[in-house]
């Protein structure tokens, strides 16, 4: 690939910072960065939202550095003394760029942190790579594995398999085991790599195809008037040793086109090793060609495809002229060649009887999930509301809609003036003060509105509405900090009153001139994340604003590798199978891998990469069985086998994780394990300053997250392509369910048991102490007694160091494996058939036979408070493990850094006398209010013990 470009397509900026000179607008160009060379736009004038659609050609002196290159855009102002200030930048690792030809906006960065100017606004960029001939090709990751491949994967002659003892317990298959497997540069053994050849598909194994690209043909027969009417059609049948595939059914004429490239897997016994392409018109033989499979040589990226070549179609069994001629190329190569993800694949093949259509259900596909907001409304007030019935009083309320969101506030009613000889309907100003609080998707359409209506309580079950007023979403101030929003007065539209009310308060507007109004303080929250995930489990913390989006600080590659025991989901021909496929979801990017169809032990070997902007994450992949591959029990609802959470804050950098995760499931008829997963895992940072730093900052969330939580899930799930039960099911938590559980509650008290028995330990020891049990323990604690009262300055020095030694002495015992759903702290391989019946019941209650709707609310209600304290004692237990876990070294990097200060807190303390300490503690609370921050932000502490892992990780 000597000729290989990198094109760059500089769209467009929006909402620039205003430049410093007063010109109110920025005169914006942006130059362009790669491989020593620069680029330069043109300078629009005064354009705050400049669009310049141009595309710049970068030459890649040497192609295999290509995924380690760096894109830079830089946006500057021109200014008068054509001199230029700097607006912001955008810097694209070449192997962060995962999706082909789309078009990305990137927010405006600084030019490091060490510089204060105020940067926003977001940079529109489309980057693609192009060959020699023009051709495009995808940025992905497998684009980057054809430039940094040199040589074919050889297939190891042997791999190391786990072997099972027949007298093995079944409690065994729950727990995790790390596998050895080989992978694209070779061995990974206990998490460390023994090199092989060098590839960037480097977490998961090597795979070998034979790809066959079909472009169109060139056929020689006559064309009647039906034929153009596309009664006819014209495909090809491509055989392959035991392997067979079909193109599209293209209309009947002499010129068809395909564009279709098929991958057959050598895992199957190609024999004999040829290759037959038959063509079919109306499902009649025209014409055929036959290859020998050793005269196509192997692709190895960064080799250039070879390009597709005109062929003799040939009838042997007719002795005429040439019947036509069929355009394809033919090569052998791996996952990593470029065609890869468009190809349509024998081992993700459709059975014969299922239509086509659903070989789009069956592709790997990249998805992103779309931004959401917070929407705050504040509901101040009301003016002039008139009833229709002017001899009752007023019992107004608000009513916020948005959607399918509905809130209310509160009741407003006060007593009516006494009437006169000429009493008009009583006049009424309310006062609610509420906030409320919504959740929706960008982009925001022209007809998604905020209905805001006041409503009248005229009885217990009918409310009339007084008057409604819409505002645009796409109308509504965007809030990214502490900055204040103007509230506003709306006019209250009347056009929904009946008749009769209408004509009185046409009157009244006549005599009084009056028209009702409501005022509002209506803002997006830019500057919180709404979360679309539990809590605990959130792989994304960034706010919804991008312009203060914080530094990437590393990257998390996944490699799915294959499944193994999966439980037969559906009958095919008489024998049980499944069509798995698998789903990861981290920030905003959803993958789903191809379905490997009539197999319980498929192989996937796909590997994705996400940037990481918060250690506090989690990474979801989740293993389901395809519903439109074959007949499915349950219909077009795709069923779960379970899924994987991987924290990220767990991970060693630098290290591949290579385990296969059991994959267990709750059922009535008690603990599961309905097969394995496979995965390999690696997490890298670039930044450790930056990563660092962010144990001392806070989780951008809000309180009302819990109550717009399953709205964000849907909202998600409507958007994507997905199917709707796994974006639910991949973002549910049922550790977190608010149903009573007598297993969840006993696990909770065990934990707390658990917690405690280092204080009750060192009560017992006390006591022995106390009684002299071992008189030489008990005279040197009466020493230490001693040296602690004659020198009280010595305490906190010696808890630090006590502190310190214990964290450095427990880093040999820290965790090897990553953390995953343990069925005995979950309490699952003990539940009693009934305590599971009940806690796998709905609510509200549905199928049990109890006499009285009472008795059924009741037990309801009982389930939903006993489920809320059961969450309050894990979360308390969470709280206290977190404590415990501080010198176990669950997370290295928070660890390390605890270590590092208890020994400064130590030797600070050592030499400063234990009254300067309080003193200085004492002033530091009481300081100033102007001293303190307007926002109501935790302190560091607080922020770096809520980012500590807990057990929760291991809940079922």
């Amino acid at each position: 690939m000597n000729n290989l470009k990198l094109g760059v397509l500089v769209v467009s900026a929006h909402d620039l910072t205003v430049p410093k000179d007063g010109r109110g607008a920025a005169s914006a160009f942006v130059e362009l960065h790669f491989d020593n060379q620069t680029f330069q736009t043109v300078t629009k004038e005064r354009d705050a939202n400049p669009v310049w659609n141009q595309s710049f050609y970068f030459n890649i002196s040497d192609p295999k550095r290509l995924p380690n290159l760096t894109l830079e855009a830089h946006v500057y102002h021109f200014k008068e003394d054509s001199s230029k200030s700097f607006l912001g930048k955008v810097c694209l690792p070449v192997r962060s760029l995962s999706v082909p030809y789309s078009l990305q906006h990137h927010p405006l960065r600084k030019k490091g942190i060490l510089f204060n100017s105020r940067v926003k606004g977001e940079l529109g960029l489309k980057v693609f790579v192009i060959d020699g001939d023009g051709h495009d090709l995808p940025m992905n990751s497998g684009m980057h594995d054809e430039i940094e491949s040199q040589q074919p994967q050889p297939e190891p002659e042997s791999k190391p398999e786990s072997s099972k003892e027949d007298d093995l317990s079944s409690s065994s298959d729950y727990l995790l085991k790390e596998t050895n497997p080989y992978l694209g540069r070779g061995q990974i053994v206990q998490g460390r790599l023994v090199p092989g050849d060098v590839s960037t598909y480097d977490l998961v194994e090597t795979m070998h195809y034979l790809f066959v690209l079909i472009v169109k043909a060139r056929l020689d027969f006559a064309l009647n008037s039906e034929d153009v009417a596309g009664s006819l059609k014209t495909y090809l049948e491509i055989k392959v040793g035991n392997c067979n595939a079909i193109t599209k059914h293209v209309e009947r004429k002499q010129n068809p086109e395909w564009n279709e490239v098929f991958a057959f897997a050598k895992d199957y016994n190609l024999e004999p090793s040829a290759l037959d392409v038959v063509v079919k018109d109306d499902d009649q033989f025209f014409g055929s060609l036959h290859f020998d499979l050793k005269e196509f040589t192997t692709r190895v990226p960064p080799d250039k495809p070879g390009a597709p070549k005109w062929y003799q179609i040939e009838d042997k069994d007719v002795e005429i002229k040439k019947k036509g001629e069929l355009k394809l190329a033919v090569w052998h190569g791996t996952q990593a060649d470029v065609a890869f993800p468009y190809a349509w694949h024998s081992d993700a093949s459709l059975p014969p009887h299922v239509s086509s259509d659903a070989d789009a259900h069956i592709r790997a596909k990249v998805y992103h999930s779309p931004r959401l907001w917070y929407i705050r409304v504040k509901v101040i007030e009301a003016h002039d509301l008139v009833a229709s019935d002017k001899s009752r009083v007023l019992e107004a309320y608000a009513q916020v809609m948005i959607g399918n969101q509905c809130l209310k506030t509160k009741i407003f009613s006060q007593p009516r003036k006494e009437e006169t000889e000429t009493a008009q309907s009583p006049i009424l100003n309310p006062v609610w003060n509420e906030d409320l609080m919504f959740v929706a998707a960008q982009p925001f359409g022209d007809d998604q509105h905020l209905m805001v209506s006041v409503e009248d309580r005229v009885s217990p079950d009918k409310d009339e509405t007084l008057g409604k007023v819409a505002i645009a979403l796409n109308s509504i101030e965007k809030l990214t900090d502490d900055q204040s929003i103007s509230s506003q007065w709306f006019t209250l539209e009347t056009s929904i009153m009946s008749d009769s009310m209408k004509g009185k308060q046409q009157s009244k507007d006549k005599d009084e001139k009056l028209s009702s109004r409501i005022h509002l303080r209506v803002c997006l929250e830019g500057g919180y994340h709404a979360l679309d995930e539990p809590t605990n489990y959130s792989s994304d913390l960034q706010p919804v604003a991008t312009q203060i989006w914080k530094p990437c600080i590393g990257v998390i590659e996944l490699g799915v590798l294959n499944a193994s025991e999966l439980l037969p989901m559906k009958t095919r021909e008489g024998k049980d199978t499944s069509d798995a496929y698998c789903v990861a979801k981290y920030g905003h990017k959803w993958v789903r891998t191809r379905t490997i169809t009539d197999s319980l032990s498929p192989k996937f070997n796909e590997q994705h990469t996400w940037d990481v902007y918060d250690l506090h994450t989690v990474l979801t992949v989740g293993v389901f069985d395809n519903s439109r591959v074959g007949n499915h029990a349950n219909g077009n609802r795709d069923e779960k086998f379970g899924k994987v959470r991987i924290r990220i804050s767990t991970l060693e950098s630098g290290r591949v994780y290579t385990f296969s995760y059991p994959l267990i499931s709750l059922r009535p008829s008690g603990v599961k394990k309905t097969g394995e997963l496979h995965l390999a895992v690696r997490f890298s940072y670039t930044s450790l300053v930056n990563m660092m730093f962010l144990y001392s900052q806070p989780l951008l969330t809000v309180m009302q997250q819990d109550m717009l939580y399953d709205q964000a899930v849907l909202m998600v799930a409507d958007s994507l392509g997905l199917e709707k039960e796994v974006v639910q099911y991949t973002s549910s938590n049922a550790e977190e369910s608010d149903v009573w559980s007598v297993r969840r509650s006993k696990a909770n008290v065990f934990r707390l048991m658990s917690v405690f028995s280092g204080l009750v330990g060192v009560a017992q020891w006390f006591g022995e102490v106390r009684v002299w049990k071992n008189p030489l323990t008990t005279a040197l604690v009466h020493v230490l007694f001693v040296m602690i009262i004659s020198s009280p300055q010595l305490i906190l020095p010696t808890v630090f160091l006590y502190m310190f030694v214990t964290g450095i002495w427990n880093f040999q015992y820290r965790p090897r494996y990553p953390a995953h759903m343990d069925t005995k702290l979950s309490q699952a391989d003990s539940v009693l058939p009934d305590e599971l019946d009940e806690e796998l019941h709905t609510l509200p209650t549905s199928t049990l036979d109890l006499p009285d709707d009472i008795v059924r609310m009741r037990y309801d209600r009982l389930r939903s408070i006993a489920g809320r304290f059961q969450n309050m004692m894990g979360d308390v237990a969470t709280e206290l493990e977190r404590i415990q876990e501080i010198l176990r070294w669950p997370d290295s990097h928070a660890n390390a850094m605890f270590a590092i200060f208890c020994l400064v807190a130590a030797v600070v303390f050592y030499f400063t006398p234990f009254q300067v300490v309080v003193l200085v503690a004492g002033f530091y609370y009481m300081r100033h209010p102007k001293y303190r921050s307007k926002m109501p932000v935790p302190s560091a502490l607080v922020n770096f013990f809520q980012r500590l892992p807990a057990k929760t990780d291991y809940m079922l």
